[in-house]
């Protein structure tokens, strides 16, 4: 039997731990070639020596199995280190068909209280990282596609959000932010690329791993079977976005854990006002705006329990 991702080849990134080393393991399952890169810190916030250790067990663990795989230890936020990666998976298959960017980091901090040095380095990894990957895989489809004569060829995209974009997080203004462009960044690729064949879309996974252990130590896992909040729920949605079967998919949203996902629909207007002469005034607003948002409370949001549906311990 053939397996969907039979003879093509993929990257993902932050991929030696968590969401990523999951997301791996599923693309190498359904048959791909993958390249394994993580920058190896330590430290959920960036901190720490670089490894080669996370990445190289994650693809040695892959080849154990059967699949094919090999490390890649560069960071994605540099510029050419991000040139490199992809470089690489083109070097050793061939060609490339298939992104998943994940790598990121964590420097929680209330708005108030955010540094420079907390903000710009979260933004840098999640965001710029983000970007630098998709330059250089798209650049690398384009050109193929030209050579083909413009004929479409194959590629994926699958990038990592969150609802801290959606649902707001307080002590998160860096992450959530970065979160939101890189939503942005997917619609806008989704775009451009669809005439090469491309597709691009990004998910909100909710998942237990070193970046969320804060958020999720309250929710107990089960005593018996697969955890909720388990990387192995989010996986199989990231191996389908990379298959064949998920063509007609292109820059949405969706929300993945324990077993459910959800289709984010683009934002919708709620309501809308109409001056009654030729523009609004101070008085024209406070009498259709006030009323309008009375019964609500300031920023108003979801309670974290309401949102992920999950018991505390």
């Amino acid at each position: 039997m053939t397996l969907p991702l039979e003879g093509m080849s993929a990257i993902v990134t932050g991929a030696g731990r968590g969401l990523g080393r999951a997301e791996a393991l599923e693309l190498a399952r359904l048959g791909a070639a993958v390249v394994v890169n993580d920058y190896g810190q330590p430290g959920r916030d960036g901190s720490g020596q670089a490894s080669a250790g996370p990445a190289e067990e994650v693809a040695r663990e892959i080849r154990a199995a059967g699949g094919t795989a090999r490390a890649h230890t560069g960071d994605v936020a540099d510029f050419r280190q991000a040139a490199e990666l992809v470089e690489s998976a083109i070097g050793a298959y061939g060609k490339l068909d298939i992104l998943v960017n994940n790598a990121g980091i964590l420097r929680d901090r209330m708005v108030f209280s955010m540094t420079e040095d907390e903000w710009d380095p979260v933004i840098r990894v999640h965001l710029k990282g983000h970007f630098n990957t998709t330059h250089f895989a798209a650049a690398h489809w384009r050109e193929r596609s030209k050579a083909a004569g413009g004929e479409k060829v194959y590629g994926r995209i699958v990038n990592t959000s969150s609802e801290a974009f959606l649902a707001g997080s307080a002590g998160q203004p860096n992450y959530a932010a970065a979160k939101g462009g890189i939503v942005g960044l997917t619609t806008s690729t989704a775009l451009a690329l669809a005439k090469y064949g491309v597709t691009a879309n990004a998910i909100c996974p909710r998942a237990r791993t070193r970046m969320t252990e804060d958020v999720f130590a309250g929710f107990r896992q089960p005593a018996e079977g697969l955890d909720p909040l388990a990387p192995e729920h989010v996986a199989p949605l990231v191996g389908y976005l990379a298959a064949p079967a998920a063509a007609g998919i292109n820059g949405q949203l969706l929300v993945v854990h324990g077993g459910m996902v959800a289709i984010v629909e683009r934002p919708r207007v709620q309501a809308k006002f109409d001056s009654k002469q030729e523009t609004f005034t101070y008085d024209e607003l406070d009498a259709l705006l006030t009323p309008h948002y009375a019964d609500r409370p300031p920023g108003e949001t979801f309670a974290a329990a309401e949102v992920l549906g999950l018991k505390r311990g």
